[in-house]
């Protein structure tokens, strides 16, 4: 079975590695799996330094090294799902560049199958008289 030129969306995945693995960033960064284990990350780092190490652990109250570690993270994460924005927008652009050769097709089989009518009406105009 021949397949349309037209329906080749998913089927060909032709991304990089890199491409893949930002999609997943983006798609992991973005999530509630991810903000809550976040969330559990920081109470258990803030509470084994505060609590159980009596400010005296591996990174005390200003907790500079939380903050250098939040920072690293922010900072390599913004670009990736960036990265991962723009893969979308160029598959959106796809998408719509097919959408409109679609229509157009489709136009221009509207448009013959009307000139099909008109001459059958115009033959039938004829013969009838």
């Amino acid at each position: 079975m021949k397949k349309d030129k037209f329906l080749l969306d998913e089927e060909t995945d032709n991304r990089t590695f890199g491409q893949k693995l930002a999609d997943k960033v983006a798609d992991f960064g973005g999530s509630w799996t991810f903000i809550i284990s976040f969330l559990a990350f920081i109470s258990i780092w803030i509470g084994s330094n505060v609590y159980f190490l009596a400010n005296k652990g591996f990174d005390p109250y200003p907790f500079i090294l939380l903050n250098l570690i939040l920072s690293c993270i922010a900072a390599l994460q913004a670009p990736i799902i960036m990265m991962s924005q723009n893969r979308q927008e160029e598959k959106d652009r796809e998408r719509a560049k097919r959408d409109f050769e679609i229509n157009l097709q489709a136009e221009n089989e509207i448009r013959l199958l009307h000139k099909k009518l008109d001459k059958l009406m115009a033959y039938h105009k004829l013969h009838d008289l």
